[in-house]
């Protein structure tokens, strides 16, 4: 049996699985809970001075049939007592000494304020601090989450404010609503962090109710903006992870947030640079019970693939990504389409979306059900097997021609 333990800039879990800080962990009896079912870890709701929430406060959107593809919600920090938090997550780790417990953090820019509490969690016993630098709504406003995430010196100092107070591994939450992610990932890093995060939420504006005419979600009739998560931020999250991954000036390890649902999610963000992954928008929509189905997965894959461990998977596939510069351009490689008749439903998806969206290639030969791919003036763009209902009907083949630098040949002859 593969081993499936990680060891997290010195957290020790049972496995990579862990929730995320939000709804779902804002009580001891949610993260008892959790951890009964099989997670290895959990950050609880950012801790800091209680606010007041509004109602209602979560939104979302439905894709082809699907619930919840992508959620943005407008809740804020932990709205309990800083007392009752570190009381419970204390009980909590108690209870469950084998499993990481992370406290996410966030108060005023105030030295002596950040000092005091990080001693404070500290001696609640938990395993690290998660400095949430990422809340793009509300706390922004106040000057705290995503507005320290944004400018890199603040990002610096206040991850100074942390390390220098505690023994605890800090680990810093990135804000994905930058230009580019490894400025504030290298200032933290400065900054003392022992890993990193990534990503928070995403800013936006859910949508608007076409009969009321009210934002969504609506509070009162009026809205804002809020974070948005789910399945359909996973690319976002998984481009900024890589980019991180492959800087060499980001030496510590990475933790995988952003639309991770199943094993297979887990697995490519491991492939990119994850040591561990956290997990919310899921475990909010089917339960904490989805964990059953994550690990045996992971384990099986592992089995599949011949490795002894999760950390065998850490960053893998990273170095594969590159800039475009990197790329083959299509004059030395290229793929074109095939497509199988004997799958083929003669749906027409393919011939209406080449001829309208891309490069005209596929024909539909009269009295035959199957488009045929006009090869010669096929570029490889993958739009047909993408819109094609039917697995495996059309796929992509190489036709390798040869390496030739046409790179450096376009660099020569613009200069």
């Amino acid at each position: 049996m593969p081993d499936l333990s990680v060891d997290f800039a010195g957290i020790s879990s049972p496995n990579p699985f862990w929730l995320a800080s939000g709804p779902l962990t804002n009580t001891q009896y949610q993260v008892m809970k959790a951890f009964d079912e099989g997670w290895g870890g959990a950050v609880w709701k950012t801790v800091g001075e209680p606010i007041t929430n509004v109602s209602s406060r979560l939104g979302a959107i439905d894709y082809g049939g699907r619930r919840m593809m992508g959620l943005n919600n407008t809740e804020l920090i932990s709205d309990r007592p800083i007392e009752d938090n570190l009381r419970e997550i204390q009980n909590v780790k108690r209870r469950y000494p084998n499993n990481a417990l992370v406290v996410s953090m966030m108060f005023e820019s105030v030295a002596p304020v950040w000092h005091d509490m990080v001693k404070r969690v500290e001696d609640s016993g938990a395993d690290g601090i998660e400095l949430n630098f990422g809340c793009p709504h509300g706390m922004s406003e106040r000057g705290m989450g995503a507005i320290v995430g944004q400018v890199p010196e603040y990002t610096e100092t206040i991850t100074r404010y942390a390390t220098e107070a505690t023994s605890l591994p800090v680990i810093v939450k990135l804000t994905p609503n930058v230009t580019d992610i490894r400025y504030p990932a290298q200032a933290a890093v400065r900054g003392g962090a022992n890993a990193l995060s990534l990503i928070n939420t995403i800013n936006s504006v859910m949508g608007v109710d076409l009969d009321s005419w009210h934002p969504l979600p609506d509070v009162d009739g009026q809205g804002s903006h809020g974070g948005y998560c789910g399945p359909a931020v996973k690319p976002i999250a998984l481009h900024m992870l890589s980019s991180l991954y492959n800087d060499p000036k980001i030496k510590v390890p990475l933790l995988g947030i952003g639309g991770i649902e199943t094993w297979r999610d887990a697995a490519e963000f491991m492939l990119l640079g994850a040591g561990v992954v956290q997990v919310c928008t899921a475990a909010m929509h089917y339960g904490f019970r989805i964990i059953s189905e994550m690990t045996e997965g992971l384990n099986n894959y592992l089995v599949q693939k011949g490795l002894a461990k999760a950390g065998d998977l850490v960053g893998k596939v990273a170095p594969l990504i590159g800039g475009w510069k990197d790329l083959r351009l299509s004059t030395s490689f290229q793929v074109v389409a095939r497509i199988d008749p004997a799958r083929c439903i003669g749906c027409n998806l393919c011939v209406i979306a080449c001829d309208d969206g891309a490069h005209q290639c596929i024909d539909r030969p009269p009295h035959q059900k199957s488009p045929v791919v006009r090869v010669q003036d096929c570029v490889g763009c993958n739009l047909c097997s993408l819109v094609c209902p039917v697995p495996e009907c059309i796929t992509m083949d190489p036709v390798d021609k040869g390496f030739i630098d046409t790179w450096s040949m376009h660099e020569g002859a613009a200069q």
